[in-house]
């Protein structure tokens, strides 16, 4: 049997610890570009009108599918840091079942610091993607 993940507040708590140990806000955005860097390929014939996603400053591709109960993600943007971003939500909600994921809003974007070091409209677009990310969860849990 493989390995359990851990779960979504042992996630959330790792990365707080994670950007606690980096010094200051530019080592924080190095680093979440590094995970963006990290993050598969998004297969470029996806990289279409039907898996854009509206509602961020940056262009953004977003895909999903439901293996069993676990919501599986994919995405990418032309922008280094909300490709990050990309990944940082990806790495508290990918692999989760629905009620997992209605069961932690977004206020962990603000434990972070996040929502007061990015600009309106990036914090508005990360918004909008866990807004997407617990649409997706809410539509499979009253399935």
């Amino acid at each position: 049997m493989a390995d359990q993940a851990p779960s979504i507040d042992a996630e959330i708590q790792a990365l707080k610890d994670e950007f606690a140990f980096l010094g200051d806000w530019t080592e924080r955005y190095q680093y979440i570009m590094d995970m963006g860097k990290q993050m598969p390929a998004f297969p470029s014939e996806k990289q279409d009108e039907a898996h854009k996603f509206h509602g961020c400053q940056s262009q953004v591709w977003f895909d999903y599918e439901w293996d069993g109960d676990r919501l599986e993600l994919r995405g990418t943007s032309d922008a280094m840091i909300v490709n990050g971003l990309i990944a940082l939500l990806f790495r508290v909600y990918a692999g989760r079942t629905a009620d997992e994921i209605l069961a932690t809003d977004g206020s962990f974007i603000d434990e972070l610091g996040l929502s007061s070091h990015l600009s309106a409209n990036r914090a508005t677009g990360l918004s909008n993607m866990i807004e997407k990310i617990r649409q997706l969860a809410a539509e499979r849990a009253a399935a």
